[in-house]
């Protein structure tokens, strides 16, 4: 048994294929190609361990059609060609052709783009396996021509049923009958697998063969042999993405044990502090705003201190501003406005400036009236002098609409009275 475990205990027919009925149940549109040899071309994507791979091995096993399989680890466009080039032989003397590509998302857009026509015109059946999310990763032409088939993370009962199957019950297992294992270990084989098969098989045959002559598997055995899996996160990836978001939403539904938590996945995942820091300054002005000033500050002063500090010290002051962002009064009423603003400008053009408020400088300038009947607010009552700014076509138009949240309570108690005051003196000037 020179295989590894993992590649022993593979499915070799779909009844064995742990986790995935939905997509393989008896009256799937799936299980069903498969039973006719009429797949069509396919994207797989699913995490880690979950049984793309092992369904494309089946697949190649129930064929009768010229099954090809590459990993985009190792081939380039010359290998993609080559294939491409052999398929179209072998359809001339019909013989289909289907294209397994294992972790299809490392190939770049021209490798990508080198399989679009084959695929189109039937050249070959594309079979792509990957974990990544195939809407930033596949090219969006090539995806269109596939059928999206999307699978699901192993249970902890699949996960459960095949630590037994490993260990004792399958003929190509361990066989390990005579050695008891107890639950609590299953249990944290299986947590820290996070439904990855794989991963599980390997740390089972890694503690199995090493056993001696002992005859059970406690915790401080585990404690031996056992390494930690890696957190999934790609930095550039969907998980990057998803976590972002996970924080941000915590931080706006003022959940602060939330928004701990997925900061401290991304900082555990290795994201860079600094954009963490960038996205939690962005909620300080886009969730928080005028309901609480010091939030930007906070943020601000959280990055100079990273900066200062580094790592570890440093990153106490993104979990404090996590907090107090999470905890702080929320609106978004700076935001709306910029956007209101916006939405102003491209319906109505530019618009010219007041002759009021023009600058006076030239000679020009003054000729023309630039700045007369403008009002200084300091030389009026409570220094407001209750001018319309706006241009004329503009007048009475509201851009900020003050939340009554936080600080800004008292920032719209002002605004306000500013616009009585102004209504009261433009009844008074009639």
């Amino acid at each position: 048994m020179d295989q590894p475990l993992a590649e022993r205990l593979r499915p070799q027919t779909l009844d064995e294929l742990l986790g995935q009925n939905k997509i393989l149940g008896e009256q799937s549109m799936l299980r069903k190609s498969l039973e006719k040899d009429s797949v069509p071309s396919m994207i797989f994507w699913g995490p880690p361990g979950c049984g793309k791979t092992s369904l494309a091995h089946i697949i190649q096993q129930k064929t009768r059609k010229r099954f090809v399989a590459l990993s985009a680890v190792s081939s380039g466009v010359k290998d993609v060609k080559e294939v491409l080039s052999e398929a179209r032989k072998m359809k001339n003397a019909f013989m289909d052709t289907i294209l397994f590509i294992d972790e299809i998302h490392r190939f770049n857009k021209g490798q990508q783009d080198a399989l679009l026509g084959a695929v189109e015109d039937g050249t070959v059946t594309l079979i792509g396996a990957t974990t990544e999310n195939p809407g930033f990763e596949v090219n969006g032409a090539l995806l269109s021509r596939c059928q999206l088939i999307l699978f699901a993370p192993l249970s902890k009962e699949d996960l459960r049923t095949l630590v037994y199957s490993a260990l004792r019950d399958h003929p190509r297992g361990l066989q390990l009958k005579d050695v008891e294992i107890e639950d609590s270990v299953v249990d944290k084989l299986i947590a820290q697998s996070e439904g990855d098969a794989r991963f599980l098989l390997n740390q089972i045959e890694w503690i199995g063969n090493s056993l001696g002559d002992r005859k059970k598997i406690d915790e401080k055995l585990l404690e031996e042999f056992q390494y930690k899996k890696p957190l999934r996160y790609d930095k550039s990836g969907e998980e990057h993405y998803n976590l972002i978001s996970a924080l941000h939403k915590s931080v706006r539904g003022s959940d602060p044990d939330a928004a701990l938590y997925w900061l401290h996945r991304m900082i555990q995942g290795g994201e860079d502090p600094r954009f963490i820091l960038r996205r939690l300054m962005r909620m300080s002005m886009e969730d928080i705003g005028l309901a609480d000033p010091n939030a930007l500050l906070l943020a601000t002063s959280a990055r100079e201190a990273y900066d200062f500090m580094g790592i570890p010290e440093g990153l106490i002051a993104l979990d404090e501003l996590a907090i107090y962002l999470s905890l702080a009064p929320k609106s978004n009423s700076v935001e709306l406005a910029g956007m209101a603003a916006d939405s102003i400008i491209k319906q109505t053009g530019t618009l010219p400036v007041p002759r009021a408020f023009r600058n006076s400088v030239t000679r020009v300038g003054k000729q023309l009236g630039y700045g007369n009947d403008y009002q200084y607010d300091h030389d009026s009552p409570g220094a407001y002098s209750a001018q319309e700014h706006l241009p004329k076509q503009l007048i009475g138009t509201e851009i900020y609409r003050p939340k009554p949240y936080g600080k800004e309570k008292q920032l719209g108690e002002r605004l306000a009275q500013l616009k009585q005051i102004k209504k009261e003196r433009n009844e008074a000037g009639k």
